[in-house]
């Protein structure tokens, strides 16, 4: 330094020759020399050259990571961690709470950016299906589901076989059971698979999802459509899992969704599990201390999958779900009610309300009948009974009512033949009353009496041949018939 002027010296560093004169003058008066001065840092070169500012700049700097983490709880706010500061501090040089909050922001500056994001504890799950897949030895390939809490950003996956509703539904339930815990939202994109109406201001989600949605006490608020912020959470989890889980598996063989499963499960504590580069603690220590005390409780009982569909109640008091038939109450006779079908069970609800439940049963074509849905005294609909029925039959022809009283005696419970009886009658208008007629004669000679056998000998026109007289028939004389005689 001696070496150059204080021209020189100001040319070079681009200031004015006083600012040279005055931290050289400082300099000598501190008794440092080029030497001694690269040894400090900025700060102690302050506090030699400049004693009394440093001395007026000394401020207690807050524990800026246990503030971050701190506005992540409910009901925490900076004022009141800028005041809790001042308190804790009350014999020290503080900030104000402008200064407070621009240091802070300056500190979530250097953060990641999904880091940025203030999620309340225990409040959102994000969830999503990762791009990455992984190639099973039959050629197809696992499906890897994956959520995250907001708050601890703590991540949980597993392999599905698809991206069907009921994989979704079936990770949605794992990650909760997983978390030991029910968040207030569940924040998914909009797949087809959960949300019927992907509407940016009014989105509705499938009957399926509102009725998991019911069972553990949450809510699904799918993310807007091309708003990729507002599920930043959900894409840095998937970017964690493709990273630290799916490429250590690349070098793997696998052969069912099942073996994928595990090897990821066991690959989740060491993603958890590993400290943040510039926080304290990890996603699982995090969690722990944030997430899982405001969680909601788990229900007593795992989720099944449900499907709805809307049914009609037919006047046998029926309902037909995949070719069985559900018995109600018989006073919801034309009634449209609400199935809710799961694995072992189906219920059916009016207006929310259950109204009848049953074991779900596959027989094509039975019934299931429960007898108090039956009415004590007329056990069907005034309008329609068997004698009615019968009497119409009857009206068309001797041999239409034979077949109606038939299959009414072919059920227990003859009110399961209505609408057989209803579908046969009303083929005379149709083909006219002379040709079911001379159809139901034929189907009893035959020996049949279902109502589409007479419907297809009235399609092919069968009911015009005339029948044989069984009388006439008379057995040819041949070799092989030995005659009364031969047994005497």
């Amino acid at each position: 330094m001696s070496q150059l002027s204080h021209e020189q010296i100001a040319k070079a560093l681009n200031i004015s020759k006083g600012v040279v004169s005055k931290y050289v003058g400082l300099a000598n008066n501190a008794g440092l020399d080029w030497e001694a001065a690269q040894a400090l840092d900025e700060r102690q070169l302050t506090v030699l050259l400049l004693p009394r500012a440093a001395a007026a700049g000394r401020f207690v700097e807050p524990d800026w990571a246990a503030v971050h983490r701190e506005l992540d709880r409910k009901g925490v706010t900076l004022v009141l961690l800028w005041q809790e500061y001042r308190a804790a501090h009350a014999e020290c040089r503080t900030w104000g709470y402008t200064q407070f909050c621009a240091h802070y922001k300056d500190f979530v500056a250097r953060l990641k950016r999904s880091m940025r994001q203030h999620r309340r504890a225990g409040e959102k799950l994000f969830i999503d299906f990762a791009g990455s897949t992984i190639a099973l030895v039959d050629g197809s390939r696992a499906q890897v589901f994956v959520a995250a809490m907001a708050a601890s950003s703590c991540v949980f996956a597993c392999a599905t076989l698809a991206q069907r509703l009921e994989d979704w539904i079936e990770g949605i339930v794992r990650a909760l059971a997983f978390y030991g815990g029910v968040p207030q939202l569940i924040v998914p994109d909009n797949p087809r698979a959960l949300i019927a109406e992907p509407d940016r201001y009014e989105p509705r989600a499938n009957a399926t999802v509102q009725d998991l949605c019911r069972h553990y006490g949450c809510s699904v608020l799918p993310a807007r459509p091309r708003s990729p912020k507002d599920k930043a959470t959900a894409e840095s989890a998937v970017q964690v899992v493709t990273r630290w889980v799916l490429a250590r598996l690349r070098h793997q063989t696998f052969a069912t969704v099942a073996e994928v499963d595990a090897a990821i499960a066991a690959l989740l504590p060491s993603v958890n599990e590993r400290p943040f580069q510039r926080l304290a603690g990890s996603r699982a220590s995090v969690f722990a201390e944030l997430d899982a005390p405001a969680l909601m409780p788990l229900p007593a009982q795992r989720y099944e999958l449900a499907r709805f569909k809307t049914v009609k109640v037919h006047i046998d008091y029926h309902v037909e779900i995949e070719a069985h038939r559900y018995s109600v109450p018989h006073a919801l006779v034309g009634q449209a009610l609400e199935a809710r079908l799961t694995r072992a069970c189906v219920e059916l609800l009016l207006r929310g309300q259950r109204v009848a439940s049953h074991a779900r049963n596959e027989r094509r074509g039975g019934y299931t009948t429960v007898d108090a849905h039956m009415p004590a005294a007329h056990r069907a609909h005034k309008e329609w009974t068997p004698d009615r029925l019968i009497e119409w039959g009857q009206r068309i022809g001797v041999s239409t009512g034979e077949v109606v009283t038939r299959q009414l005696q072919l059920f227990k419970h003859p009110e399961h033949g209505y609408r057989s009886c209803l579908g046969l009658l009303s083929l005379a208008k149709r083909y006219g009353a002379a040709r079911l007629e001379a159809a139901c004669e034929r189907a009893l000679v035959l020996g049949t009496v279902k109502y589409r056998h007479v419907r297809d000998l009235l399609a092919n026109n069968r009911d015009r041949l005339q029948n044989p007289d069984q009388s006439d028939w008379v057995s040819p004389t041949h070799a092989n018939v030995r005659g009364p005689g031969y047994y005497q």
